[in-house]
């Protein structure tokens, strides 16, 4: 027997792990009355807590008080980190303006790439910290923010660096994402393949300086081709970094299929997916990122297709899509609950899309998103009576406490 950092229990464990959902356990890996044990920030044990002692013992005992405990949350698709914001835009919406008439007005994300470049670092970096922390405060314990709102190789670089901060000044995993093919700049007007060109020129700089996870576009009627956008993968895929997609937002441009093909981590809204962009992502393993903040936010009345998602067998992750403009959401329970009552995923499906297929979306499962031994041990503690509640109750949080790399927290981060 060696001795462990941490035990935790009396605790009901949701391991999401192995073939949860379908195991006959709840639907949720469930071990019950169970016990976690941590060594070196990874997990070293984990099981009914009478079997505690047969393997082994800690410097530090926690009583879990008989809570729920998860892996940690995953949110696996933001763009927290800007300067700004579009409560205006949100008024003339609901004057009968939308989005399209927006952006092509040069509001929308333009609006906050103006924000976002006439803002220092510091301030970048005050003004995205408490958007985060609200997300910390409901067990996040990772968290992907994207670039996109600089729009040059300098603007876009100091977005990369603040959120490579986040994870420095506050116990949560960053994810960063450049998504310079995210609008065209004004500079650009009318020169698109231009634009295209500089953003493949930005994708090695940016990914020497160690700034760079994974490389995403807006690949839309208003964004991008996929012509314009696979330039873009082919210029990540010579970086050797993983692409994801927004895709099919607004309509079907054949994004799925295109960062299928390049067997992309993620593509993300699909309200308007295809049969045939489902298919791809099938057969590639890409992972469908669904964004319920935004459809709600913009009144959208497309739902993705989750019963042909489902069948598919297409892993289907939940994110806030965090977001100045369509998604200015900072509680991924929420989300969960939005996925649940407007596309009627189950709790068990929306649980496993903000962990282990969240953790997927990253290209972070063999890490995180589940309760397995080797795995990182960040988890998050809950009162409830069963895990549904987190998909179940409206503005409650009812996270007891955290555990970030083997450490313990409450979960509220100070400021």
């Amino acid at each position: 027997m060696s001795g462990w950092d941490l035990l935790i229990e009396n605790v009901h464990l949701a391991t999401l792990a192995g073939d949860a959902g379908h195991d006959g356990n709840e639907g949720y890996g469930t071990i019950r009355d169970g016990a976690i044990a941590v060594r070196g920030g990874r997990i070293a044990w984990l099981g009914p807590r009478a079997e505690a002692a047969l393997h082994g013992s800690a410097r530090e005992e926690r009583d879990g008080g008989g809570c729920w405990l998860t892996p940690g949350l995953i949110d696996c698709h933001t763009h927290i980190v800007h300067a700004g914001n579009r409560s205006d835009e949100f008024e003339a919406r609901l004057n009968g303006a939308t989005y399209e008439d927006i952006a092509r007005a040069g509001g929308g994300i333009m609006s906050t790439v103006r924000a976002t470049r006439a803002a220092s670092e510091e301030a970048l970096l005050a003004q995205s910290l408490p958007r985060i922390r609200s997300l910390l405060a409901e067990g996040v314990t990772t968290l992907e923010i994207k670039s996109g709102y600089g729009l040059d190789e300098a603007c876009e670089a100091k977005m990369l660096r603040v959120a490579r901060r986040v994870g420095q000044v506050l116990p949560v995993r960053v994810a960063t994402t450049f998504l310079g093919a995210h609008a065209l700049p004004p500079e650009y007007a009318e020169r698109a393949d231009d634009y295209i060109d500089a953003v493949c020129g930005m994708v090695p700089a940016l990914a020497a300086e160690g700034l760079v996870d994974a490389v995403d576009a807006f690949c839309e009627r208003i964004g991008f081709t996929a012509a314009q956008t696979e330039r873009v993968f082919e210029a990540a895929r010579r970086a050797g970094l993983p692409v994801k997609l927004h895709a099919e937002q607004l309509s079907d441009g054949g994004g799925a299929e295109l960062v299928a093909r390049y067997r992309g981590l993620s593509a993300d809204h699909l309200e308007h997916v295809s049969g045939a962009g489902i298919a791809a992502m099938a057969a590639s393993g890409t992972v469908a990122v669904l964004l319920p903040g935004a459809y709600y936010f913009l009144r959208d009345t497309t739902p993705p297709p989750i019963a042909a998602l489902r069948a598919a067998g297409v892993p289907m992750a939940v994110a806030t899509d965090n977001n100045p403009g369509t998604s200015p959401m900072t509680s991924l329970l929420l989300a969960l609950n939005m996925a649940c009552t407007l596309w009627r995923l189950t709790p068990q499906e929306a649980l496993a899309g903000a962990t282990v297929h969240a953790a997927r979306a990253l290209g972070l499962h063999g890490e995180i998103g589940s309760l397995a031994v080797g795995k990182r041990a960040d988890f998050a503690l809950w009162r409830v009576a069963r895990p549904a509640d987190l998909c179940y109750a409206i503005g409650f949080n009812p996270c007891a406490a955290v555990v970030n790399g083997g450490v313990w927290r409450a979960p509220a981060v100070p400021a």
